[in-house]
């Protein structure tokens, strides 16, 4: 019985993807293929040797049960749908569009051999967006709509405030309670990055069991017009009729960067840093609305980010002062997260002690007024030690002696997390530990410079908050790969001509 539910079960899976050709089938063949073209013409696969090398080590067999329930299980078998994967990872490494693309890989027997295509069958166009609606489940917003004026208040430097007091706290206590965002449109999406892209570069010890994570916001531009299309009759060009858009779900929101206001979208990428390879990888990307405070963001791609990858260990959340309120240090310290967070200048009101025995940044000073020193962290009274300055040589002498502590040691003084966890945190502010942690921080910044120009998430004129979602993550694909690459020549397993038959032949570095 059970053989015979097995092979429905495999028919099944057939008659809804088509023919699937494995990860070492895709191999053999594609090292036949091109090494039989380098024979007569190795330039060839020389111009495009680090783009076909990146196709070579991704491993789709993991995709394949995950696309398998989005695909009917009667009529037209699909076709091609790894191949057409490969070719979105192909094309963002080239920085062509799909329109692009189609023509470029039509005259080019290299690109169509290095995505798989090896019937010479190509899909058109639409199989490519196709592909896209499948995996995002996104119902757009109706595209005839009044148009949305762009905002006349600045705000600097500043975030946009969020529009609901409180909603900080209120989403971290339905956390707490064991709500999830399971419905969201990218889930599935950000499930495939996950286990077709970052656990490779997890077996490869690239992103360690234990991690540091860096969280920050983005603004990503959409294609679109702000302004729509007119479908009246209106001779005002500024009627207020509404109109057509080609991305309906985009908003205006703050750049506080640029100072300037920007229509799109609000990407919040997760990503860690890795110290012994100098490398900055993204684990988790999130596109929301573009007023969204990152501080709603973060609270909520810390769940998810949990969710999606329960074999890791987040030890320390990094952040800028978007997230510097007091419910998100509750969540970290319920979830056993270190927290190293900007302290926002504008928050100083919610100071509650005196500055003659604690400043501003949660540490104790001595009778002399100077900062008492770090001393570690007391892990069996959840407690941190700071000693005397002087006594720790930070300074030769000390006026203040007399009414300090007569012992060589120095004066002792204690503070505890609980008492105030934006304060007092478990990695104390001013320390060193603290300060190169958050230099960490900047590789979240790498990591969405790599993504919107590198990879030219911003210069594509994508629209549709689906789309831009899409080719975010094949752009954070790509950026693992080079990892992958890198890592995998180092050690020796990856040689590219001898792969393809150019040993004795110079290749690209």
């Amino acid at each position: 019985m059970d053989g015979f539910i097995n092979c429905i079960f495999v028919k099944r899976v057939i008659i809804l993807l088509g023919f699937w050709r494995s990860h070492s089938d895709y191999q053999r063949q594609v090292a036949a293929e091109l090494s039989i073209i380098a024979r007569f013409n190795p330039s060839a696969l020389l111009e495009y040797e680090r783009s076909i090398s990146k196709l070579y080590i991704l491993n789709l067999d993991p995709l394949k049960p995950i696309l398998a329930p989005l695909y009917s299980s009667t009529g037209r078998p699909s076709e091609n749908q790894p191949e057409i994967f490969r070719a979105f990872v192909l094309m963002n490494s080239l920085g062509l569009s799909v329109d692009e693309w189609v023509v470029k890989i039509s005259i080019n027997r290299v690109l169509q051999i290095a995505c798989g295509f090896v019937s010479g069958k190509l899909p058109g166009v639409a199989s490519y967006y196709d592909f896209i609606d499948r995996i995002i489940k996104l119902d757009e917003k109706p595209r005839i709509k009044p148009k949305k004026r762009k905002p006349k208040k600045k705000y600097g430097k500043s975030k946009m405030p969020n529009k609901r007091e409180g909603i900080v706290q209120r989403l971290v206590n339905q956390i707490l309670k064991g709500r999830r965002f399971n419905n969201r449109p990218e889930r599935l999406l950000q499930e495939v990055f996950a286990k077709v892209c970052v656990q490779p570069s997890i077996d490869l010890g690239l992103v360690p069991g234990t991690v540091s994570i860096s969280g920050d916001g983005t603004c990503v531009a959409t294609g679109a017009s702000p302004y729509g299309r007119k479908t009246c009759g209106c001779a005002d060009f500024h009627c207020g009729c509404p109109r057509k858009f080609s991305d309906p779900n985009a908003t205006w929101g703050w750049d506080s960067h640029n100072e300037r206001y920007f229509y799109g979208y609000t990407g919040y990428f997760i990503s860690t840093y890795n110290r012994t390879l100098k490398l900055d990888l993204p684990l988790y990307l999130r596109l929301v609305e573009a007023k969204r405070h990152d501080s709603v963001s973060a609270v909520v791609a810390l769940a998810e980010f949990r969710d999606l990858y329960p074999g890791i260990a987040v030890e320390t959340f990094i952040s800028d002062s978007a997230s510097d309120n007091y419910a998100t240090y509750e969540l970290l310290d319920k979830w056993d997260i270190n927290a190293v967070i900007a302290l926002n200048d504008g928050k100083r009101g919610n100071f509650k002690y005196s500055t003659c025995l604690v400043n501003e940044k949660g540490v104790p000073l001595c009778p002399a007024g100077r900062e008492m020193v770090n001393w570690g962290y007391c892990p069996d009274r959840c407690r941190i030690k700071w000693r005397c300055p002087r006594a720790c040589g930070k300074f030769p002498s000390c006026d203040a002696c007399a009414a300090c502590s007569p012992s060589s040691y120095g004066r002792v003084v204690y503070t505890k997390p609980k008492w105030d966890l934006r304060l007092f945190t478990r990695i104390p502010r001013g320390s060193d530990q603290f300060k190169t942690l958050m230099k960490e921080r900047t590789a979240a910044e790498r990591v969405n410079n790599r993504i919107l120009h590198h990879y030219g998430l911003e210069n594509s004129k994508a629209r549709g908050k689906k789309r831009i979602s899409f080719l975010a993550t094949i752009a954070a694909f790509n950026v693992h790969l080079d990892a992958q690459l890198a890592k995998l020549k180092a050690d020796g397993f990856f040689d590219f001509a001898t792969i393809f038959g150019l040993n004795g032949m110079e290749c690209a570095a």
